[in-house]
Parts: C-alpha cells; sequence; structure tokens
C-alpha cells in the first residue's frame, strides 16, 4: 500500500460499535473482496471490501473477520484470518501479513491463518445462535458477478442450515455513515491531493490540449502524492460534452471558447475525494459563461447551508430545486409560466439539472446511507448542482465534499478555487 499507516484506534473502536448492535448470541463474518480477472492470466488492481477495511484495517485478499463479542473464550471475541505466505508467494507477490503485522495494522490480537478456518469456525458455531451475513446491499449497486461473501453465505447456509441468519448490512451502512475523526482526516488528505491536481491543471489547460492529456496530468499528481489512483473514472469534458452527465471517453481536443467540465478525484487509504470544476480553456469565461457558472456557484453555497442536523432529504431536495428555478428563470432559460404549469413530479427545472445534489461520500464515492432518515452530525456528503444546456454547448458542475458537523460545516475542499476571478487569475499564472 501506498498510504501511510492509519492508527488502528480506528478500526477498534469500529468493532466495538458494531459489536453493540448484535444481537445476544450473534457473530458477524466479514470477507474480504476478490483479486478480479481480466483475460488470459490478467487481473484487475485490488480493492479492499470497504466494510472489512473499516473494521479492520486489513487490506489483502483472502482475508475474514469474525466478531463474537459473547463467545465463551475471550480470545475469540475477534480474530482474523489471513492467507499464509510461503517462499513462493514471497517470490512472486511479495510478503503477505504476517501476524504481527495483522495485529499491528488492526488491533486484533488472536490471527489464524485460513487452513485453520472450518475447525474453529466449527467450535463458534456451537455457540453462536444468530450469524450476521454481509452483502453489497448499496441501493444503486447492479451486482453481477459472485463474491467472497456470496460464496460464503452460500457454504454456511448449506453446513450450517439449523442456524438463525441475520443482515449486518444495515448495520454497517448507518455506522459508515458517521464519520469517525481519523476518517475525516483521511478524506482531508484525499481532498489535498485532489486540490494538487487541479491547480496543476490550471496552468496546463489551454486551446488545443487533449482531454486525455488533461487526465493524465492528474494521474501523475495523485501517485506522486501516494494516492492510490482516481476514485472513479474520471470526467473530462470540454464543450458540448459537458452536457454528457457521465463522459469518460476524455479523448477529445479542448477548443477555444469551451467550457471544460472536470470531475475528479483521488483515493487515499481508500478513502475517496470527488470534485467537480468548469473551467475555460482560454482562461476566461465569456458572459454568457459566467453567468451560467455563477449561478451554479449560488445554488452550491446555498445548498450548503442547509446541510444540518435534523435536515430531511425530500425538504433538502425540495430547497434545493426552488434555488435552481431561479436561476434558470434569471438566465432566460425557463419563465415562470412554466413553472406554473409544470408537473410535481416532473419539476421544470429538470431539463437543465437532471441529478441529485447530494450523495454520501467515505471508503466508497457513493458511500452507504439512508436518504430517508435525518441528516446527522459526522456525515459527509457532496454538493454538486450543475447547468447543463446542450443547445450553447455548455455544462457546469461545481461540486465540494463536506462533513456536518454540530456547529456547522466541515468543507473538506474550502481551499479549492471555485470563484470565477480566481480560476481565471490562476489560469493566467496571477
Amino acid at each position: 500500500m501506498r498510504y501511510r499507516p492509519i492508527d488502528s484506534q480506528l478500526f477498534v473502536e469500529n468493532r466495538k460499535r458494531l459489536a453493540g448492535q448484535l444481537a445476544p448470541g450473534g457473530m458477524a463474518v466479514v470477507c474480504s473482496n476478490d483479486i478480479m480477472p481480466t483475460n488470459a492470466d490478467g487481473t484487475m488492481g485490488f480493492r479492499q471490501n470497504s466494510d472489512l477495511l473499516y473494521l479492520t484495517g486489513v487490506d489483502q485478499e483472502e482475508s475474514t473477520l469474525v466478531l463474537f463479542p459473547g463467545a465463551s473464550n475471550p480470545a475469540h471475541r475477534e480474530m482474523l484470518f489471513l492467507r499464509e505466505t510461503n517462499a513462493h508467494i514471497a517470490v512472486w507477490e511479495g510478503d503477505k501479513l504476517s501476524k504481527e503485522q495483522a495485529f499491528a495494522q488492526s488491533g486484533i490480537q488472536t490471527v489464524y491463518w485460513n487452513q485453520d478456518f472450518p475447525a474453529v469456525f466449527r467450535a463458534l458455531m456451537a455457540e453462536a445462535e444468530t450469524v450476521y451475513l454481509n452483502r453489497n446491499e448499496h441501493i444503486r449497486a447492479n451486482v453481477e458477478v459472485q463474491r467472497r461473501e456470496d460464496r460464503f453465505t452460500l457454504w454456511c447456509k448449506e453446513h450450517y442450515p439449523l442456524h438463525q441468519y441475520a443482515r449486518l448490512a444495515p448495520l454497517l451502512m448507518r455506522q459508515r455513515a458517521l464519520k469517525h475523526p481519523i476518517e475525516v482526516a483521511l478524506m482531508r488528505e484525499a481532498c489535498r491531493i485532489t486540490e494538487l491536481g487541479f491547480r496543476r491543471l490550471l496552468s496546463f489547460v489551454k486551446p488545443g490540449v487533449w482531454e486525455h492529456e488533461i487526465e493524465a496530468e492528474l494521474w501523475h499528481e495523485f501517485i506522486r502524492n501516494r494516492a492510490g489512483g482516481f476514485a472513479y473514472t474520471p470526467i473530462i469534458a470540454s464543450g458540448e460534452r459537458a452536457c454528457v452527465l457521465h463522459y469518460i471517453e476524455n479523448n477529445q481536443q479542448c477548443q477555444d471558447g469551451d467550457v471544460l467540465l472536470l470531475d475528479i478525484g483521488c483515493h487515499y487509504a481508500n478513502y475517496a475525494s470527488d470534485l467537480s470544476r468548469s473551467i475555460p480553456v482560454n482562461g476566461r469565461f465569456s458572459p454568457r459563461q459566467k453567468a451560467v457558472y455563477e449561478a451554479v456557484l449560488r445554488v452550491q453555497k446555498q445548498a450548503t447551508a442547509l446541510l444540518k442536523p435534523g435536515t430531511l432529504f425530500g425538504d433538502y431536495n425540495k430547497a434545493v430545486g426552488e434555488f435552481m428555478e431561479k436561476e434558470l428563470v434569471d438566465l432566460g432559460l425557463l419563465s415562470m409560466e412554466e413553472i406554473k404549469q409544470q408537473d410535481p413530479a416532473k419539476p421544470a427545472y429538470k431539463k437543465y439539472f437532471m441529478h441529485g445534489t447530494s450523495h454520501f461520500i467515505g471508503l466508497d464515492v457513493h458511500d452507504v446511507g439512508y436518504f430517508h432518515e435525518p441528516m446527522q452530525a459526522g456525515m459527509a456528503f457532496t454538493v454538486e448542482p450543475g447547468i447543463y444546456i446542450p443547445e450553447e454547448g455548455l455544462g457546469v458542475r461545481i461540486e465540494n465534499d463536506v462533513v456536518i458537523t454540530e456547529s456547522g460545516i466541515d468543507d473538506l475542499m474550502a481551499n479549492i478555487p471555485r470563484e470565477v476571478e480566481e480560476i481565471e487569475a490562476l489560469m493566467k499564472g496571477q
């Protein structure tokens, strides 16, 4: 791993919080992700199961956490099962975690090798009443491949059909939505590195540059600062391509007069950042581009002010829609008559602002959490309004990552330029 070691106290506290939510006699099992294949003998880069990383800090494949707070043997209340290394693995893949290293990362004292799992687990199941199994239950997930945790669920139910089983995901989703101060610090570092990448672009972007060249500049800056790479496939969309919300080809040349929409972010220690900025390719916004940009910026600032403990997402989205309606009318894109006659289920502003304003962010760029529950201090969100005008070849989105606190908003991207004058000055080298 490139990132610096994480204080194991984070994982100790995370497990303690989860253990307190399990029913008496409850035991939870969380599995690592697989190394996914590509073609021939190729593999994708490994990305750890966010739940396992959140609870252990172990960033290695073929790893399993067993959490059994009521186990009669104190040594079996927290256990890690890991892949044991050997001389062959050391030569071809490098060293795997030793038991001592696993303890240092996770704070878990009882560490077994994977070959011990069947026998140890059998003894645990003699005591356990309810087994909490994990699965990706993100509302936007479209899972078409069987994962390690899916295979374990099938194995467990086949071998122990008479036990009670429960879902672990709802407990972890609520818990992960509330960020620990150590997590906030890791997210802040991801945002700092993303800022370095964005500032690098302000002196690089000019008419004639290609979108993929911009992507390469970001990749360079992220990796040299210990990031794991992009937190998601970057969107680098100039001109009319900025009106395609998930444009990721990044293969066109930026033209004089274009506005370049950037939706970019790195991940650091698996924690994501998610930044959107829109900048003029030639270094100066036209009057119309400036008007649209400042309209989006006003909506972003108004939306951010609504993020506070107790706010309901339904109320938040309604208010942001009203802010956007006013701006679109002032820009001449909507009329008051259209707004009066609109179908409330299909607001008129959606013609120019068709996506949501905020999503949870953390270990995943679209992190887990419940949108039907009130906001709480400790939750982290993006704030990303946009206006997209295909007939003008103009799309503008501005996005920051923020954390709700009891006293206000902690904007993790407060230092990243977003005012028109600041962006133009930096692009001129001032």
